[in-house]
């Protein structure tokens, strides 16, 4: 059984239609990735599993349950996150704060707070810090660390490269490997190099449907097939 099932899924906002007929499978374990040019749907595809858009019609099931139309709340706690393109962090907020909403109960967690710090020691070193204050690295790197402060199964990141340096991708990248042995993600990005390094499994959506969907091995081998879906230049 996969962990997360999409089916037939159709979202419209206002009068109009972004997703027309999405269907794709998420396995446990590893890194899931959704590609595609930019107004393709992949943010929409997110919000709607997340219940912040309702699809009409189609289906989100999770671990066998299906959560379509739930609640946003109510799909978090059964251990899916989000982690917006716009980070979702709070400027005037402490590193620390942040990170306390995020928790269940207003409490840390020692040994998962050392793991988040052991991925990414800004955090530690900046913990008192104001995170409008932070650099752009560093607030999204506050973004995924407040997704994982309390045991997930799943993470939905959306475009967690767009802007940073090189230097802060490739630290990401190792990071986002590390959260995958215990955690799935379902990633949503635009930098392909990055993408391939971590995925397992992918989709493409083009025009609010999948128009390609299988192993990141075979994606990465097929420059003509990346050239026709994402006008990756061969």
């Amino acid at each position: 059984m996969s962990l997360l099932s999409i089916r037939n899924m159709k979202t419209s906002i206002g009068q109009y239609a972004v997703l027309h007929d999405v269907t794709f499978d998420v396995p446990e374990g590893g890194v899931f990735v959704l590609l595609g040019r930019n107004g393709a749907g992949k943010t929409t595809t997110l919000r709607s599993i997340m219940g912040l858009w309702s699809p009409s019609p189609g289906s989100v099931t999770f671990r066998g349950q299906d959560i379509t139309g739930m609640h946003t709340a109510d799909i978090a706690r059964l251990g899916i996150a989000y982690v917006p393109e716009n980070m979702g962090i709070f400027g005037t907020l402490t590193v620390d704060e942040n990170l306390i909403l995020a928790t269940a109960n207003g409490k840390f967690d020692k040994a998962r707070l050392a793991r988040i710090h052991e991925l990414f020691p800004a955090l530690e070193r900046f913990r008192d810090k104001q995170a409008w204050s932070l650099s752009g690295g560093q607030k999204q790197m506050l973004s995924v660390a407040r997704a994982i402060i309390e045991p997930r199964s799943l993470i939905l990141i959306d475009e967690p490269t767009k802007g940073l340096a090189p230097s802060i991708v490739a630290a990401m990248a190792e990071a986002f490997r590390e959260i995958s042995r215990t955690t799935t993600i379902l990633l949503v990005e635009q930098n392909f190099n990055f993408a391939k390094s971590l995925g397992r499994d992918m989709a493409v959506i083009d025009d609010g449907r999948v128009a390609h969907a299988g192993t990141m091995a075979d994606f990465a081998a097929d420059l003509d097939l990346q050239d026709r879906l994402l006008s990756l230049s061969v």
